[in-house]
């Protein structure tokens, strides 16, 4: 089967995955888990807390995305990796809160890893379900779809107050969503399978993947479209991380209580998601109109006014009707930074190396969001802990140390080409 060839059920079946997979990062990454951890060790605790854990679940993913990208090259199909990292995630997030604290903390190392083993290989296989003429607009209906998952993971806050309930939910609904992408999204195949567990395999695709990383002349623009992204995904995978935490000690410092605040948090996400969906249909079309290059840089300079307000409202205590501000900014951004790069890495990559030129686009993802949970953590205990500022200035400070990362990402992106190759798959 060509990718010309995939039916509209396989590619809606493809769209719906990115809802499931959605439900889990805005449920338990986002706002549940980070909530519940809060409950338990204190708001002074909580970032430090949930930082380090995040870190230690990325560093797990970080470490071995290459490799189960290279697996996924040499195997018949890509499509039982993501059905097992699927399964485990979702029964590590069924154990949340059920197995004490330090058991807890596990389970969430190993689920999140899961998930993003599982949004790994969900990438690569873009190109069964779209052409290069309508990449773009494919993988944006995929981000604005995905992101009706965050509605429904803030909807199963509102069934319930229990935590442990709330985690089940999210597990449930991960699962169920999942099951037409495993059903119905037909790959071509490998037309050559390899051995995929063997230590040859571990040694000949760990030499590729460092010989590739050392040649900045095979696929120009790689390495530093690689190195770019670290900083881009570092500031806005931590954001979203500590979105749920922020809002509560900013609306804190305003005046209200703990419960009116955990209620505000999920106004604000939902005000986000609502813009994130519209946000992901219209950069979609934007990347096969003008690039995904361009579209890109156009989305970071959204992001940079984004964290400019967003540190502003917890450094000056400003109303919390300016969350929404921010909130609304930062979903038409976040539907944007995924339209975009997503398109944009396979314009890099070789159509034979796919799974392997994903794993090293999920590796730097993967490194980002180790150094960004653990730099959160260590500029909010310092501003807490040595200077004395409320949780919500610190974060704010937070915010702007992250600033300087979209900034940089810029300047590292600018020479970076994306014209159409003839080799597209």
């Amino acid at each position: 089967m060509t990718s010309q060839a995939a039916t509209r059920r396989a590619v809606w079946s493809w769209v719906v995955y990115d809802l499931a997979n959605t439900i889990f990062s805005m449920g338990i990454i986002s706002l549940f888990f980070p909530l519940w951890v809060r409950e338990s060790v204190g708001s002074e605790r909580a970032d430090t807390v949930y930082g380090n854990i995040s870190s230690l679940s990325y560093l797990l993913i970080f470490l071995v995305s290459p490799l189960l990208g290279a697996m996924t090259d040499r195997a018949r199909r890509r499509m039982p990796f993501l059905v097992v990292s699927t399964l485990l995630c979702v029964a590590c997030t069924l154990a949340l809160g059920r197995i004490g604290f330090w058991p807890t903390m596990a389970a969430f190392i190993f689920a999140n890893a899961a998930y993003q083993a599982g949004l790994q290989f969900y990438d690569a296989m873009l190109p069964e379900v779209s052409t290069a003429e309508n990449r773009g607009r494919i993988s944006g209906i995929g981000v604005g779809v995905g992101y009706l998952g965050s509605f429904l993971a803030i909807g199963l806050g509102f069934i319930t107050t229990d935590t442990v309930a709330r985690f089940a939910l999210v597990g449930a609904g991960f699962l169920l969503f999942a099951i037409p992408c495993f059903l119905f999204v037909r790959e071509r195949g490998n037309v050559a399978p390899q051995p995929v567990f063997s230590w040859r395999m571990i040694r000949e695709s760990t030499a590729r993947t460092m010989a590739t990383l050392r040649s900045g002349n095979e696929y120009p623009g790689l390495r530093r479209f690689l190195v770019g992204r670290i900083f881009y995904t570092d500031a806005i995978n931590t954001v979203i991380a500590f979105m749920g935490l922020y809002v509560v000690n900013v609306a804190v410092a305003t005046g209200r209580d703990e419960a009116s605040a955990q209620r505000l948090v999920m106004y604000v996400m939902a005000a986000a998601i609502g813009f994130a969906v519209v946000g992901g249909f219209v950069w979609g079309r934007w990347v096969d109109r003008i690039g995904p290059r361009r579209t890109l840089d156009r989305v970071l300079w959204l992001w940079v006014a984004t964290f400019v307000l967003a540190a502003a409202a917890g450094l000056f205590t400003l109303p919390v009707g300016v969350l929404f501000v921010v909130a609304v900014m930062a979903g038409v951004a976040l539907g944007g930074i995924w339209s975009a790069d997503r398109p944009l890495m396979l314009r890099l990559a070789p159509p034979d190396r796919i799974g392997e030129f994903y794993g090293l686009y999920g590796m730097v993802g993967r490194f980002s969001a180790i150094a960004g949970p653990f730099i959160w953590a260590s500029v909010a205990h310092v501003a807490t802990g040595t200077f004395g500022m409320a949780p919500g200035k610190a974060q704010g400070l937070n915010i702007l140390v992250l600033l300087a990362f979209i900034g940089i990402a810029r300047w590292i992106i600018a020479p970076v080409g994306d014209e159409p190759r003839a080799r597209d798959p």
